[in-house]
């Protein structure tokens, strides 16, 4: 989804043409429609800044809000990284000067910025439209698509029936961030930082954008989805061939489901627990992608990275997954993944278990391999508006791998703490130490005794 500086340049055109539009336009009103177009947050949103904490799925609470015409609202996501860690992989074989086992340097200094640009727009009593954009990432520097969605929370159809149905389903649908798990809601993405209280999500990374439709059914804190997706970053339309590398000939749905219920039992406590599951029988082309979905980057930059490959320094941009772990499902994939929330005044834990079963394309990986992961965050939130925060996070993870025709069982396991200060509720300030260690990985493999550790800082500016 790159763009081409031409198209940039029209956008840019249009954005410095349309804004005084919008200005003007708050001015005119059409007798029956009343405001033709508005500038402002639309119904059904969740807020880029330190209001958007601790929202996961959309309410119904605003569907009876007076509906004051067509809305439209531009947000970003702007950080700034400073990273001091340090790596090493003793005993690894093959890991001094231009080995394909030797490490990436690491040295203290400033990451590149990373920006999102957010378009949202309510197109109607209840109809929103989402569009998000990467403007610079690690992976990408250009500007670029991530997706978008529209989302109906009231149906636009007279009658009883309809009135009803809309109290109590959602339906979305796009080329989108699907809903699988919880932990999605609270990662770091691309620019946009500060949902997430540590520099990083889980080690093994549950987020992918695809080709999706969700419908979703609550009422009372309880509520079910289940949604259908093509599985991969990309749409496909071809014809796909069986081969020793792509084992399976067709590019098969993806089907997953989600429930759970979110409680605010008094003033003081709210609990909320979930359940998700995500299936594919088999995928063959580009191959699925929940497991290596995000095509920003990780907060920990080029740390546990591989430098070379036959000598040749590898790009920057190709070391933008550090300190994440795939599990390399590629083709074939079941997943359950449980999340638990609970926050009593300024305490506040979040918990997930996940289990993944299922195997690449190739041939040579023909049998399903289990990998399990389990994460617990704790912090505690204090000060005006609980503007300071300190926590505590555990991740592990337990894998098959299929490294070198073998069947090998690893583990990735990473301790942190971290702190932030929301100076106001457009900006924060956070900083980590983190330590994160490969355990039984063979010696032909640059992550064998693999260890890394240090603090990182940022600084993030949201709206």
């Amino acid at each position: 989804m790159k763009t081409s500086s031409a198209a940039l340049a029209i956008f840019a055109a249009l954005a410095v043409a349309t804004i005084p539009a919008i200005t003007l336009a708050q001015e005119e009103r059409d007798v029956d429609r009343g405001p033709i177009i508005q500038y402002g947050e639309p119904d059904f949103f969740r807020p880029y800044d330190k209001r958007g904490l601790h929202v996961f799925e959309t309410t119904k609470a605003d569907l009876n809000t007076r509906y004051t015409g067509r809305k439209i609202s531009f947000g970003a996501g702007f950080t700034q990284q400073f990273q001091s860690l340090k790596n090493e992989n003793p005993g690894a074989e093959n890991n001094t000067g231009t080995s394909d086992n030797a490490l990436f340097p690491l040295a203290p200094g400033f990451m590149t910025a990373q920006a999102n640009l957010y378009i949202d727009a309510q197109l109607g009593e209840g109809i929103r439209l989402h569009l998000a954009n990467y403007m610079s990432s690690r992976h990408h520097n250009e500007f670029w698509v991530k997706g978008g969605y529209l989302q109906i929370d009231k149906f636009p159809f007279d009658g009883k029936f309809w009135d009803n149905l809309s109290e109590l389903v959602t339906v979305k649908a796009g080329h989108m961030e699907i809903n699988y798990g919880d932990a999605h809601f609270r990662r770091p993405d691309g620019g946009h930082t500060l949902y997430s209280p540590f520099m990083e999500g889980n080690i093994m990374d549950a987020f992918a954008t695809e080709i999706a439709g969700e419908v979703y059914i609550q009422k009372n804190g309880i509520f079910g989805m289940v949604g259908i997706s093509n599985g991969m970053i990309r749409g496909a339309a071809q014809e796909i061939e069986e081969t020793a590398g792509n084992q399976f000939g067709a590019a098969n749905p993806s089907i997953y489901l989600k429930t759970g219920i979110d409680k605010q039992v008094n003033d003081d406590l709210r609990l909320r627990l979930t359940g998700s599951l995500y299936h594919n029988s088999g995928t063959g082309g580009s191959g699925l992608t929940l497991y290596a979905g995000d095509r920003t980057g990780s907060n920990y930059q080029n740390v546990m990275e591989q430098y070379y490959t036959n000598g040749t320094a590898k790009a920057a941009t190709a070391m933008y997954s550090s300190g994440r772990f795939n599990p390399g499902y590629n083709g074939k994939l079941n997943a359950i993944m449980i999340n638990g929330f609970a926050k009593m005044q300024g305490l506040e834990f979040f918990g997930t278990y996940e289990y993944a079963s299922g195997r690449a394309k190739a041939t040579a990986d023909a049998d399903n391999r289990v990998t399990t992961q389990y994460a617990l965050e704790g912090l505690y939130r204090f000060g005006s508006y609980e503007n300071l925060y300190i926590g505590l996070r555990y991740n592990v993870v337990n894998s098959e791998l299929l490294l070198s025709g073998n069947l090998t069982d690893v583990n990735v396991n990473r301790f942190a703490s971290g702190a932030g200060w929301f100076i106001t509720k457009n900006i924060l300030m956070k900083g980590e130490y983190v330590i994160q260690k490969y355990n039984d990985f063979p010696t032909t493999d640059y992550r064998h005794s693999g260890k890394f550790n240090g603090a990182v800082l940022e600084a993030i500016i949201a709206f």
